[in-house]
């Protein structure tokens, strides 16, 4: 048996509060859903030094986390993931280290949010989840729901890559192709709740998938000693991990785990799907919808973010800033960092790597910062150049 320390949940922009022991999507407001927790006693139950004892990834902060009861862990082998320095591309006395999320299972970080929230659908049980994807976050619901006896569905865009539409299917949801952009698939969703039975788990629509991905801010204090790095740099679509990072180093503060110093949170965008950048480079707190939104980085092709106060609000008060890329640096990044450092990162963990130079050029970041850049994503879903070469005999050599 675990203690919950869960006291109740809260609306993101309004502040109202709202019973824990109960369903819930989006607020009254229609804003996203917080879970606090009581944490003067959540930081006399558990120690750093008991922590440092658990083996396994994210569910090891157990105590920070909604289930009621450690029974209702999913688990999918999961691992506290590498991070690990890129040093052939590091400037002055600077760190460059990369957490590469691809050793989730699922192969990417939505494992966290998804492995939280599917848990906790069960535990309320709920019997049937839906959700629109770009490809990453409906695997990982899909692999989650079908531990757990769940049944799921998925709508994902036309153009998502094919290895993952076939992932998802493969691992057991009902998998739906749909031609438009992931907005297009929320409103079926949303549109369907009636009519099909099922509970919308889209990014932000419900308050359990931030609980996950905080866990990243939790693993990143601990690998650094408790120590935070000086700048994180995170592709962001919907932004519920940056989110999250910033949620988990407040109730980290709290309990005296940390202290009050906090890493400039970098926003890192494509230039072909920016709103997150626009919003912030214009001063306001929500962003306008993204039309004709395009990029090879799917993941953070989002033309509208639920929780976009949410990552603005992050970014300002750190003192960090929301950077665009473009695909061609994208790309060259990854094949760069591949040749260089033998590391191969996902689309939209390149992209953090080209908003860490353009923030190292434009002097947002010192030569001797630490820096830490996502990769959210295992390389090996995404198409790779070919290069290889005909081959008759040795002379070809």
């Amino acid at each position: 048996m675990s203690e919950c320390f869960v006291t109740h949940l809260e609306c993101s922009m309004t502040g109202k509060k709202y019973p824990a022991n109960q369903v819930h999507g989006l607020s009254d407001a229609g804003k996203p859903l917080l879970v606090r927790y009581d944490l003067e006693r959540l930081g006399n139950s558990v120690t750093r030094d008991e922590l440092a004892q658990r083996s396994g990834g994210f569910w090891r902060y157990l105590e920070f986390l909604p289930l009621k009861d450690a029974s209702s862990i999913l688990d999918l082998g999961e691992v506290m993931t590498p991070l690990f320095r890129l040093p052939k591309f590091e400037s002055g006395n600077g760190e460059l280290w990369v957490k590469d999320e691809g050793k989730l299972p699922t192969g990417s970080f939505k494992a966290r949010g998804l492995g939280v929230a599917v848990a906790m659908a069960r535990e309320f049980g709920i019997q049937h989840l839906a959700m629109p994807t770009n490809g990453n976050a409906g695997a990982a619901m899909a692999a989650y729901a079908s531990r757990c006896g769940i049944k799921s569905t998925v709508f994902c865009p036309s153009d998502t890559p094919d290895i993952n539409i076939r992932e998802i299917g493969f691992q057991g949801a009902d998998v739906y192709r749909v031609d438009g952009l992931i907005n297009d698939c929320g409103k079926i969703v949303g549109d369907g709740k009636e009519s099909q039975g099922w509970f919308d788990l889209s990014t932000l629509k419900e308050p359990y998938r931030i609980e996950g991905k905080k866990t990243m801010g939790f693993e990143l204090a601990e690998q650094f000693g408790w120590e935070l790095p000086d700048a994180i740099f995170y592709p962001t679509g919907g932004g519920t991990g940056l989110i999250g990072m910033w949620k988990a180093f407040d109730e980290l503060e709290a309990i005296g785990w940390i202290g009050s110093a906090r890493p400039k949170m970098f926003a890192i965008q494509a230039e072909g799907c920016a709103p997150i950048v626009r919003a912030f480079e214009e001063g306001t707190e929500h962003a306008e919808f993204w039309e004709n939104a395009h990029t090879i980085a799917a993941g953070i092709r989002v033309p509208a973010a639920v929780g976009d106060f949410l990552i603005l609000r992050a970014v300002r008060a750190s003192g960090g800033s929301a950077i665009a890329v473009s695909d061609n640096d994208i790309i060259h990044a990854q094949q760069t960092i591949a040749q260089k450092e033998g590391v191969l990162l996902c689309p939209e963990g390149a992209a953090t790597y080209v908003g860490w130079q353009q923030a190292l050029q434009d002097k947002l970041i010192g030569e001797d910062d630490r820096c830490v850049l996502f990769n959210c994503a295992t390389g090996l879903k995404y198409p790779m150049n070919d290069t290889s070469k005909a081959f008759s005999s040795l002379d070809d050599l």
